[in-house]
């Protein structure tokens, strides 16, 4: 029989964990929180200074029984969820449900689930942190005085089924301003213009700057063909020439919020896609038996500290010595935290810098080695040189008409030899290289060409942008960014539209009315200020109930005069000039959930509803009676169907166009790769060029 019992969250943890402790150990996984506040009712009594009402969370009842079992065999429980305040408080719930004596070393914590790792952190077991399982506790309850008390207004005011919660209604009142930004957006004409200049056989871009030595900006075509009408013919002298030499530093390890914004960028994961992926390289891979088992492959990835240890910086050093060269190994810098950020564990990073993305290529899932390839090599370039760039500005004259091309090379690639931070303009990672040019040399023009532009709205939110501007201004903790985007898009607060977030109308009416009647939920001042309180909670530097009891001192005056003053609205039903198919009443548009759908009006005595359906302008090409509408797959991507469907079952993931395919007569289809848009034959191989 084992002397030991150990408890994780999750069975892969487990399983993982018992291969490093031997036979003395049983580990075995809670699946995650064994208690909670009661899912019925508030749960905290307000009036006897917010004490928590914790219940035994619904179908936990087996696995607790079983772990009371395995718990009543062993000499002494070891609790070990993660190195978090989520992770803490499970501990707590657990020696509370199993009787363990909290004031025991019964807690153990690792960044890694790594053999030397596990063994080290069972051999400097620690009390329970009650100032983390506060914090946790305290954001808790935060969260359920909101939503508890402000959810049953909004369902009588507004509409049934309604929620709010403090830091979603943060991120979709960031949405929904952004929108009115965009709405409220007026372009502004503006010009540019660009010259080709030739020297000898190379050719490079340059891009007017202004006249004898001011900065212009050009405003419209006048301006435009005032500055073209000063050059005399198409000769231009090299007037000054600046070179210099510029270093560039690599990225930092990962934390969260960049990792989530990196993996967006550059492999289209979505933040969720992101955690989940990477919790499972953290708990662990089978490796197979000659390269170790069960292995965890990174660090704990809910993190915003850049720390790393010496034994990973020794050992990367060490790798990167003998794959590239001594003159590749970056300098000893001390990680500087942000202001706020917890360190309480490192940076995400791979558990070793000796396991190499392509000694797993057949042993991952394709996910799996994405992630891990996109962590390993941010990880490896961090800890490398930085690159050397020389870098060229040209001042180019013309009758006092100034251009400027501005080129840079690579001298020396340093940390570029491995990876290179992904960016939201593309146009900054592309490099421009320039030939070799002197001051006075003469050079000439093969085409001027003025471009007419117009400012641009600033962009909707992407997860990764939305994300990054919630961690800049201190929304939210490195737990809580993806299960906050889930949560705006499962309310119907928010949709995803070509991978960018647009306001439903549905969370612009429920978000005014949150402005209105509770300013401080949507602010995010006050929501970042929050965050910092609750951090003070787990530094033990606050008391979580006074923290508590100073918002709701305010809140629930606020929560009165709602209840007195606010208005019902009623969201009225459109008609959708059709009759219903089966009772001949007519149909209607409806707000619901995930937006406007189709609905008999004679419900509930006819339940009758139908999606709304954006027809393209093509007939379909197999029946040649309906037309082709869009819809949606039930992980939300787009394709095209017919509207007759299920008679009809045409279907494409690619959309279809009004014209036949000149060499086979089938229908042609438009295809997307990155920003380009392809036309090409549904069937043979004809293609259009790309517009």
């Amino acid at each position: 029989m084992s002397k030991y019992l150990v408890i994780v969250e999750s069975p892969a943890k487990a399983k993982t964990i018992e291969r490093y402790l031997g036979k003395n150990y049983t580990v075995r996984a809670s699946n995650g929180h064994v208690r909670d506040l009661p899912k019925s009712q508030m749960g905290v009594d307000v009036d006897n200074n917010y004490e928590p009402k914790y219940i035994t969370i619904r179908g936990k009842g087996e696995k607790l029984k079983e772990l009371r079992k395995e718990a009543k065999k062993a000499e002494k429980i070891y609790l070990a969820a993660d190195p978090d305040r989520e992770g803490e408080a499970i501990a707590w719930h657990l020696a509370h449900a199993l009787n363990v004596d909290e004031t025991s070393d019964c807690r153990v914590v690792f960044n890694e689930i790594t053999k030397d790792a596990i063994k080290d952190s069972f051999k400097q077991p620690r009390k329970i942190d009650y100032d983390l399982v506060d914090a946790q506790q305290a954001r808790r309850i935060l969260d359920r005085l909101v939503g508890y008390n402000i959810s049953p207004l909004l369902w009588k005011k507004i509409k049934k089924g309604l929620s709010a919660g403090r830091v979603q209604s943060v991120a979709v009142k960031m949405i929904n301003d952004r929108e009115k930004e965009i709405k409220k957006f007026i372009p502004e004409e503006y010009w540019s213009i660009e010259a080709q200049f030739i020297k000898d056989k190379d050719q490079f871009t340059g891009k007017f700057y202004g006249v004898d030595g001011k900065k212009k900006e050009l405003k419209n075509e006048e301006e435009v063909k005032e500055i073209v009408d000063k050059l005399v013919d198409k000769e231009f002298t090299i007037n000054k020439v600046n070179k210099r030499e510029r270093k560039r530093n690599p990225a930092k390890p990962f934390i969260t919020s960049t990792l989530q914004q990196d993996a967006a960028r550059k492999l289209n994961f979505r933040a969720r896609k992101t955690m989940m992926t990477a919790q499972q390289l953290y708990e662990g891979i089978d490796l197979g038996r000659k390269a170790g088992g069960i292995t965890g492959l990174i660090t704990y990835m809910r993190t915003d500290s850049t720390r790393i240890s010496d034994t990973a910086r020794t050992e990367a050093t060490a790798f990167i010595e003998e794959k590239y060269g001594k003159e590749f190994i970056g300098p000893l810098q001390k990680a500087k935290q942000k202001e706020g950020a917890q360190d309480a564990h490192e940076a995400i990073r791979p558990t070793s810098a000796l396991r190499e993305p392509s000694s797993l290529k057949g042993i991952l899932s394709n996910d799996q080695f994405k992630l891990y390839k996109l962590i390993y090599e941010r990880f490896l370039a961090s800890q490398m040189a930085p690159a050397v760039m020389d870098t060229m500005t040209v001042h180019l004259l013309n009758n006092g008409v100034e251009f400027r091309a501005t080129g840079s090379k690579i001298k020396f690639k340093g940390f570029m030899k491995v990876y290179i931070e992904g960016t939201d303009n593309k146009e900054k990672e592309e490099e421009t290289f320039l030939p070799d040019l002197n001051e006075g040399e003469n050079v000439s023009t093969k085409e001027i060409k003025p471009n007419q532009h117009f400012t641009q709205p600033p962009p909707r939110y992407t997860e990764a942008t939305l994300v990054g501007t919630m961690e800049k201004q201190g929304l939210g903790r490195p737990s809580t960014y993806a299960p906050t985007l889930d949560t705006i898009q499962r309310r119907g607060y928010v949709k995803l539209d070509n991978r960018r977030f647009i306001p439903t109308e549905l969370g612009e009416i429920v978000i005014d009315v949150l402005v209105e009647y509770f300013p401080e939920i949507t602010n995010v001042d006050f929501t970042a200020g929050m965050e910092e309180k609750l951090d003070q909670v787990e530094d033990g530097n606050e008391e979580w109930k006074k923290l508590i009891d100073d918002f709701y001192l305010d809140f629930r005056p606020r929560l009165d005069k709602a209840e007195a003053e606010m208005a019902t609205i009623e969201i009225k039903d459109e008609p959708a000039g059709i009759d219903c198919e089966k009772c001949e009443h007519p149909m209607v548009y409806k707000m619901g959930r995930y937006g406007k759908f189709m609905a008999c009006s004679n419900f509930p005595e006819c339940r009758n509803t139908k999606p709304i359906l954006k027809k393209i302008g093509v007939t379909c090409p197999t029946c040649k009676k309906g037309e082709v509408v869009e819809r949606k797959s039930k992980k939300n991507r787009v394709f095209y169907g017919c509207e007759t469907y299920p008679e009809c079952e045409f279907v494409s993931w690619d959309k279809p166009i009004a014209r036949s395919c000149p060499k086979c007569d089938s229908y042609l289809v438009e295809k997307r790769a990155k920003k380009k848009v392809q036309t090409k034959c549904s069937k043979c191989d004809y293609e259009e060029d790309v517009q």
